[in-house]
């Protein structure tokens, strides 16, 4: 049995520290905007998905001359699996749909980690900025868009956009 901190896991352990460092990083800026999914879960969906890819990366080596398996499929069930934790969050009240940002986000979260958890470090970290960029700055363009007469009602202001 090999160590847990030996040259064959520090991969491993690298992968789902970036998945967990990158998810956690965009679950702050949720903290910051007052929204239900923050740091924990973000970072908790991010390190899963990556966990999953390297679970699928490992059987994809032990099971290599057999046939009938593909361990390549389960990362595509991670989008299925965060498909369903989204849909928990999306509610439709009053009239207006909320959580559909949040539920986004998480699904972007959970690729996130899963290129975190294929070695695609890079990848991750672009994505991660690019999401940020989705959140902070469009976030200022959407609300002067908001401003323009017209556009919204007041009832529409007063409960803003998940």
């Amino acid at each position: 049995m090999s160590t847990l901190l030996g040259p064959e896991n520090i991969e491993i352990l690298t992968s789902l520290f970036v998945a967990m460092f990158l998810g956690m990083i965009i679950g702050t800026e949720r903290i910051y905007a007052h929204k239900t999914a923050g740091m924990r879960t973000y970072a908790l969906v991010s390190m899963g998905s990556a966990l999953f890819v390297i679970i699928s990366k490992l059987m994809t080596t032990v099971y290599a001359g057999v046939g009938s398996i593909d361990p390549l499929h389960m990362p595509s069930q991670i989008i299925a699996g965060v498909g369903f934790l989204g849909a928990g969050l999306i509610v439709f009240k009053n009239s207006k749909v909320k959580g559909l940002t949040t539920a986004s986000s998480l699904w972007v979260s959970a690729g996130i980690g899963m290129a975190a958890g294929f070695g695609e470090y890079a990848l991750a970290f672009m994505a991660t900025v690019l999401t940020l960029f989705i959140f902070i700055v469009m976030w200022f363009i959407e609300q002067q868009v908001k401003k323009i007469p017209g556009y919204l009602n007041e009832e529409d202001e007063k409960d803003g956009e998940n």
